[in-house]
């Protein structure tokens, strides 16, 4: 699953997860995003820059990590 974070008409983050996210994962997630909502969307039409869809790259690995050194688990790496 892919959850959006952020604000459809400038910044957006997008997190894949193997499983639907609990309250607290959603609270530590909005806090680390600094405080933007979830957008409850499952498909963003829009055009978004960022690296290549199939490209691991160190910012994901350094991302995952912090999730895990926060608790939160399932955080998929691409």
């Amino acid at each position: 699953m892919i959850h959006f974070f952020g604000n459809e008409s400038s910044t957006v983050f997008a997190v894949q997860t193997q499983n639907e996210l609990s309250t607290e994962t959603m609270s530590k997630l909005n806090w680390l995003f600094g405080k933007v909502p979830k957008i409850e969307k499952s498909v963003l039409s829009d055009f978004f820059v960022g690296s290549r869809a199939a490209m691991v790259t160190p910012w994901s690995t350094n991302a995952v990590e912090i999730t895990q050194n926060m608790g939160i688990s399932g955080i998929i790496r691409n």
